[in-house]
C-alpha cells in the first residue's frame, strides 16, 4: 500500500515516513501544498496524510480537489486545531478522519490500517470501468451517474465483462459464466443479451463500451 505524506514540517515528515515504512507501507512525501494534488491523484496512492497548513495552498482547497477526482481516497488530516467546528468543517468537505497533533503513532497506524481495510471490503463489492459503476451488493448500475436498470441476465453479464475489462470474451466462455451452459449449442442468446446491454448502456447518448470481436466474442473496453 502506498501512503502520501502531505507535511511541510520536515521533523514530522520524516518521522512519519521512517515509522509507515517500518510498518511495511511504501511512502512518498511532499512539503508543497502546490504539488500535492497532482501527487494525490496518481493512480498507485492509496492514502493520503494531509497537514492544513501548508506553503503554496491550504490543504482544505487540496482536499476539496482531490475529492472530485479520486471520491474513495481515504484522507487522514492532522491538525493542530482540535476545535469541533473545525473538525466537522473538514469531515463535511471529504475528510476520512481527523487527527489532533501531537498524536499517537500507534494510534495513527492503527488508524490507517484500518481505513485501507474499509476501503478494501468496499471496493470488493463495487465495480468500476471508465464511466461504469455497479454495486454488486445493491445490483445497481449507473454510467457516468446515471442509472441503469438491467434483468438479472443483463446483470450478471455486465459484471463478467467489467471483471474482465478489456480481455476479448468468447461466446462460449460468456455462456459457460454467465447461464451456466457447458456447450455452446445456444451461443446466440449471448449476442441478443450483449444488444439488450448496447442498448441500455446507450442511455447517456454514448455508444456502450462494448466491442465485437469478429468470429471470436465480445470485449468491454477498459477505459482511461
Amino acid at each position: 500500500m502506498h501512503i502520501l505524506i502531505v507535511e511541510d514540517e520536515p521533523a514530522i515528515s520524516d518521522f512519519l515516513e521512517r515509522g509507515l515504512v517500518a510498518e511495511g507501507f511504501t511512502v512518498s512525501t511532499v512539503s508543497d501544498g502546490a504539488e500535492a494534488p497532482r501527487r494525490a491523484k496518481a493512480a498507485d496512492v492509496d492514502l493520503m496524510i494531509l497537514d492544513l497548513m501548508l506553503p503554496g495552498r491550504p490543504g482544505s482547497e487540496i482536499l476539496v480537489e482531490v475529492r472530485q477526482v479520486k471520491p474513495q481516497l481515504p484522507v487522514i488530516v492532522l491538525s493542530a486545531r482540535g476545535e469541533l467546528d473545525s473538525k466537522v468543517a473538514l469531515l463535511e468537505a471529504g475528510a476520512t478522519d481527523y487527527v489532533t497533533k501531537p498524536f499517537s503513532f500507534e494510534e495513527l497506524v492503527a488508524r490507517v490500517r484500518a481505513h485501507l481495510r474499509d476501503r478494501d471490503e468496499a471496493s470488493s463489492a463495487r465495480l468500476v470501468v471508465g464511466d461504469l459503476r455497479v454495486d454488486l451488493v445493491g445490483r445497481r448500475v449507473e454510467r457516468d451517474g446515471t442509472p441503469i436498470r438491467l434483468s438479472v441476465t443483463e446483470f450478471n453479464l455486465l459484471a463478467y465483462l467489467m471483471r474482465h475489462a478489456g480481455q476479448v470474451l468468447s461466446r462460449k466462455e460468456l455462456l459457460q459464466a454467465v447461464w451456466g451452459y457447458e456447450h455452446d449449442a445456444d451461443a446466440g442468446v449471448v449476442t441478443v443479451y450483449v444488444g439488450y446491454l448496447r442498448q441500455k448502456l446507450a442511455v447517456t447518448g454514448a455508444a456502450a463500451p462494448i466491442e465485437t470481436v469478429r468470429s471470436v466474442g465480445y470485449r468491454l473496453h477498459a477505459g482511461d
